[in-house]
């Protein structure tokens, strides 16, 4: 189990979000949700942190990544 803090950006329409929500239940990290799609303040703060409006903005104890590459994630959460 992953104790590293995980922030995800998402749209409910997004197949990648949906994937990277898919993979982090999978491998039991748990994560903190936010819906861009209906919370500006969210928007923003994603915005700020990957300079760009694409999802999902995936935040693992404050490194971002932009998109959902396996490789990069399981890396980052030691996996």
């Amino acid at each position: 189990m992953s104790n590293k803090k995980v922030k995800i950006y998402s749209t409910p329409a997004c197949i990648y979000c949906k994937m990277a929500k898919d993979f982090l239940k999978r491998n039991n990290i748990e994560y903190e949700e936010h819906n861009v799609a209906e919370d500006s303040a969210a928007r923003e703060e994603m915005e700020k942190k990957s300079h760009q409006l694409g999802v999902p903005v995936i935040e693992i104890d404050g490194e971002v990544f932009v998109g959902f590459n396996r490789g990069d994630i399981q890396q980052a959460l030691g996996l």
